[in-house]
Order: structure tokens, then sequence, then C-alpha cells
């Protein structure tokens, strides 16, 4: 007992840290070259060939760059009609192995993370062999309490050395998890717990984030009263308070520290599922989209080598959260499974300063750094003392992720952060590719890159416009719906427990192609500038939320019969979401109903979810059949009043004149308040 109480003590320093700094090959390299990296034969011939022939390309690549435990006899069968591509068919291995076990058994004193946690300049550094030792003893605490190969567990936690450990545990013995962002809802949480039948949820006492206690382990136990699928919740301790543990709570860090440091790796199918991450759709259910094991990893891995320029030694700088795609592809699988030192940032942009990125930066010897448009435009009206007060010359490639970056936020990005000399690529993908699909690298030598502009499709990538009647539009300067043509690795394979509104999402509206959602402009030079969603669906700071999920929280309150919700540009956060509601006739107070609808959203949601402005209107503009007419609301807010296009449909014309009205009062109530 003293021997494991002494480990559990010892998990906990070096989990809460902070450590000294510890010897490494980290060596943050000074003056970057914008050369772009290029493949063996040059991008030109790598995007040919993964063009003319993908299965051979992607094996090639597949067998060089992952360790497997059975080699597979099939690159690539394709999906059955609307259907995703199988990869890899044959193929067994273990994704855990191959972002640890093989660069511990080469450099296990190479720094895998390191924790930059919110108490400022207190990160911890932690070695492939620590994140393995780790992992191990995670995974055999796992197993003690019956989990299995194909159970589902859900990870609610702040980012830091035990989350990645959690998702890497469930990896080794074949369970599959699906990382929940610490900033949901409990009622959000209870959601993606029951849709997905998970069996345990491994969490921490309480978070912290910007100076600010984040209770996790209350939220958990209000979701897990409406979960009969959990059978254990297992709590980690990320501070000192005391938290209430109940019968199917378990003390985390006690049960690694008596569990076995080693621990067998599961050999895994290539197709088997590795983990399942909900994202918002244009209908108000979320879905939970499935990526595999071998096809996934290759891809996260190959572009954060390729779009980065990632070079051994280098310290990689992703700001994402791990509850987001950005970081299980490139904080955790893609960088881990290339043996980088990934940085995991716990904190927020502005605490204790706005300069807490680049002081960042300078401490760690960052070289590339991976960010959201969101807090670039957030920073840069801080302005250019902020930046410059810090040495960031160990800066190579600056990266954009989330949504588009405007003019504005690339120059002050690229000129000021990156004092002009840093590549900088504006990436494009979403959760459900992957990874990265469109970014200006990888290229040829010294190819040019256009400010705003995602540029070029990655290998194996073939981006297509369509116009409204399905056709492919041909040619350049053009615009279109983006879909792309060829199977990729990295694509999702399903939504879980509903393929067919998988197949109805991304393969009906276009059959043969998988639509984006997006829509996108192609220059003359040919290169591709996405031009936002064509869906339901806001972009808030880079997250993915759709308006219905908004309108039917909303539809909980007892005075709001109707709602309607839409994005409308916000200069910090992109997009920003505008409700109009009705409310009953005999509700008095109109501001109180607002405040409570703010409560409402942000409890079944997120606080990123709640509107920014909501206006009561004493109708909606319907169709004769009873369909919102939100194109109509989004030309109100843009003050587009005089190009309303088509109205016939509507069931009654007048209501544009009210609402126009109602909403230019509201505007001069704003402005004088």
């Amino acid at each position: 007992m003293a021997l494991a109480a002494a480990r559990a003590r010892g998990l906990r320093s070096l989990l809460r840290g902070p450590l000294p700094r510890r010897p490494g090959p980290l060596g943050g390299r000074c003056c970057a070259s914008s050369a772009a990296p290029s493949p063996p034969g040059g991008y030109s011939a790598w995007q040919e060939r993964a063009t003319r022939d993908p299965g051979g390309f992607w094996s090639e690549v597949a067998r060089g760059a992952l360790r497997w435990d059975s080699p597979f006899h099939t690159a690539c069968e394709a999906g059955a009609a609307g259907g995703a591509a199988r990869w890899f068919l044959g193929g067994r291995l273990n994704v855990s192995v191959n972002c640890l076990d093989q660069h511990v058994q080469t450099s296990p004193d190479r720094v895998a993370l390191i924790w930059e946690r919110d108490e400022p300049g207190s990160a911890v550094h932690v070695t492939y062999r620590e994140l393995l030792d780790m992992t191990c003893r995670l995974a055999n605490t796992l197993k003690k309490y019956g989990i299995q190969k194909g159970d589902r567990v859900a990870i609610y936690m702040s980012v830091s050395p035990l989350s990645v450990a959690a998702m890497l545990a469930c990896a080794r013995i074949g369970a599959i998890h699906t990382v929940v962002f610490a900033g949901f809802s409990a009622e959000s949480l209870a959601g993606r717990i029951m849709d997905s039948g998970c069996k345990a949820v491994i969490t921490y006492n309480q978070g912290v984030r910007g100076g600010r206690i984040i209770e996790l382990k209350t939220t958990v136990d209000k979701a897990v009263k409406n979960c009969p699928s959990i059978k254990h919740v297992f709590v980690a301790q990320r501070t000192e308070n005391e938290v209430q543990m109940g019968d199917c709570d378990v003390p985390l860090e006690e049960e690694m520290a008596k569990a076995a440091s080693v621990c067998t790796a599961e050999s895994m199918d290539s197709e088997d599922m590795l983990f399942m991450l909900y994202t918002s759709g244009s209908t108000g259910k979320p879905k939970g989209i499935v990526h595999t094991q071998a096809g996934y990893l290759l891809y996260a891995a190959v572009t954060h080598k390729y779009v980065f320029d990632y070079q051994q030694g280098d310290v990689f700088g992703c700001v994402a959260d791990i509850g987001w795609i950005t970081g299980h592809s490139y904080v955790v699988y893609g960088p881990l499974c290339n043996g980088a030192t990934s940085v995991l940032f716990e904190s927020t942009p502005l605490y204790p300063d706005p300069g807490r990125y680049w002081e960042m930066v300078q401490r760690l010897k960052i070289n590339q750094f991976y960010g959201a448009p969101t807090a670039i435009r957030l920073l840069l009206k801080y302005g250019d003392e902020w930046v410059k007060k810090y040495d960031r010359s160990s800066l190579k490639t600056l990266g954009s992720v989330g949504e588009p970056i405007n003019n504005e936020a690339w120059q002050w990005f690229y000129h000021v952060v990156g004092d002009g000399r840093c590549t900088l690529v504006d990436t494009w993908w979403q959760t459900e590719t992957g990874g990265i699909c469109i970014a200006p690298r990888p290229s040829e030598e010294k190819a040019e890159i256009v400010p705003a502009m995602a540029m070029r499709p990655f290998f194996g990538i073939i981006p297509v416009l369509m116009d409204e009647n399905g056709n492919v539009i041909e040619g350049n300067d053009v615009s279109g719906a983006l879909c792309i043509a060829q199977p990729w690795p990295g694509m999702a394979r399903t939504i879980y427990g509903d393929h067919q509104r998988f197949v109805d999402a991304y393969f009906k509206a276009y059959p043969g192609y998988y639509f984006t959602g997006d829509g996108a402009y192609r220059t003359e030079k040919g290169y591709y500038q996405i031009t936002g969603r064509m869906d339901d669906v806001i972009n808030i700071s880079g997250h993915r939320l759709g308006t219905a999920e908004i309108e039917d929280a909303m539809a909980d309150h007892p005075e709001v019969p109707e709602t309607a919700v839409i994005g409308y540009p916000h200069e910090i956060k992109g997009e920003g979401a505008f409700a109009f509601i009705v409310i009953k006739e005999e509700t008095a107070h109109k501001d109180r109903v607002k405040e409570e609808l703010k409560t409402i959203v942000a409890s079944k949601i997120a606080k990123y979810a709640v509107p920014d402005h909501i206006l009561v209107v004493k109708r909606l503009p319907k169709t004769r059949s009873g369909k919102i007419m939100r194109r109509l609301l989004r030309k109100v807010v843009a003050e587009q009043s005089s190009d309303m296009g088509d109205t016939t449909t509507l069931d009654d014309p007048s209501v544009i004149t009210e609402i126009l009205d109602a909403y230019q009062k509201y505007k001069k109530e704003k402005s004088s308040s």
C-alpha cells in the first residue's frame, strides 16, 4: 500500500508539475526558410501519382509511415453508392504502438508533450517513455474495471498529458473514445454518452482555464444521472480541491499507481473504429462522426509532416483543445505518430495578458504555431507591442484553422507575428475529412502563397465545384459547391448508429462525390478559396454549430413558441448567432425572457453557443407550407433589404416590413445604450 501511495504521489507530481526543463532534442531552429517542403520527386509528381493511382500511392506511403502487425492485401475498396471507401484491408496494427512504442525503442527520452499549464510559466515536459508508462497504467486500469475492445469511453477533461494518455489507452486496448469538449453542458455530455452507449467516463475533479476553476466532476455527475450505460467514472485530480465521490467513482491516479506499467497492445483491423467525435449538423441532433484506425492515423501523420514542414527536433505548437478534431489530428495523433514534440495548451490567449501565446513561443522555442483566426482577430485588437515584446525567432511556420481567415488578420499574423519571414498556411478541412485537405503547402519549391486563401489540394484530394443542377463546373474564375471527387484514407466512415444520415448528409446531394457543405471560388490560377457554409450551420470561433441546435434549446422556454437563428458576420468570432423569437402575447417582461433563453442555451449546449443578439418579433417569415425563410432574416441583419430576392412564396409579404422596423428599432436601442 505504501508503494502504491508513493507511485500515486509520483504520478500526481508529473501530471501537475512544474518540472525542470528536461534535456532532449527540443532545439528550436532560428530563422525560417519559406521554401516549400517537398516530398521526394516534388509536389507535382506526388500529386499526379496520387490522382492517377490512389491505391498505389497510399499503399507506398502507408508501408513506410506506419508500423504494421500484419500487412494489408488491398489498398482501397470503393464504397457502395453513397458511402465512404475502406482502406488497407487485411492490415492490422495498433495506433498507440505507432504513437509511442516505436519511438520509445529508438529515442525514449525525447520529449513527446510539453504541457503549457494554465498557470503562466509552469510547463511540464513528458518524454515518450513517461507517456507510454502513463498510457499502459491507464489502459490496465480500464481493463481492471471491465473496459474491453469495442466498448465506448467518454473523455471529459481539460488539455493535459493525462487526457492524451486516456485517448491512447483506449486505442491500446481497442476501446473507442469519444472526447467531449470540457466546456459543454451536462445535457450535451449526457446526449453524447447516451447516443454512443459509453460504458465509462474519464474526467478531472476540476478544470483550470484562464485563472478560473471549472467544475468538471459536478457536470459529469449531473450528466450520468440520465445515463444507465455508465458503470464507472474515473476521476483524476487537476486541483487539490476535494469533490464528492460516489459508488461508481474511481480515483484514477491511485488505481494507475497500482497498475502494471506494461500493457500488451490489441492488434486492430485497419477498419476497426478508433474514435467518434460529435459535430453539429443542420438538424438539431449532433452526429457522432466515426474515424477508423489505419487510414485516419496515416492521413493525420502525413498532413502534419508536409503541410507544416515538420522536421525532427521541432517543437510543434497547436493551441487547439483536444475536444475538437484539430486537437485529435494535430495535437495528438499526427505529431505523436511522427515522433514529434507537441505542445498542449491549457489556458487562453488573454491569460494573464494578451502576450500569453508569444511569451510561450519564446520560452518553449516553438517552431510551428497553429491556431484559430478568432484568436488572431482578438489579439490584433491589442496592438503589436504584446507580440514584439517577445522573441519569436524560433518560428518557421504559422497556420490558421477552423474557419476562413480574413485578409486583415492574415496580414497581421504574417507581418507582425511572423516578421514577414514565416510560411503561413491557411488550412481547410473538417471533422469529417480527418485531416487537412486544402492548404498552400506542400507545393513546388518557393511557390507563391496568396494571402487568406487555402489554395492547393493535398496529395490525392481532387476538389470539384458543382452548380445547382449537380453538374461539374469546368474552368477557372468560377464559384460553386465544393465537393471532393476521389476517396482519401482520412475520411470518416459513417455517423455512429445512423449510416443513412451519413449518406444523406455527404453523398446524396451530388451522387458520386463527397459534398463538404461549403462553397468555394476557384481563381484564375486554379487556386481554391473557401467562401463559407451553404447550409444552416454557423462557425462560431472555429466551432461548427447547427442553428437548429440553438433553436431546439430555446424551444424549451414555455413563453417562446417560435424561434429562428441565423449566423451573421462577427469581427472577432468570425460568425455569431442572431436569434429572432416570437413570445406569447401575455408575456410582459421581454428582457427577462431573453436572459432566460441565454441561460437555457448555455446549459443545454455551451456558453459559446449563446446568441449575441435576440430580437423579439411578432411573427417569422414563412412560406405557405409553414417553412421559415431564414434567407430573408439574413438579408435583414446584413441590411440588404433592397435585395430580398423572390418573396412570392411568403404567406404574407408584409411580415418583412414588420421585421425590418423591429430590427431598426433594436439597432437604435443598442447604439444609444
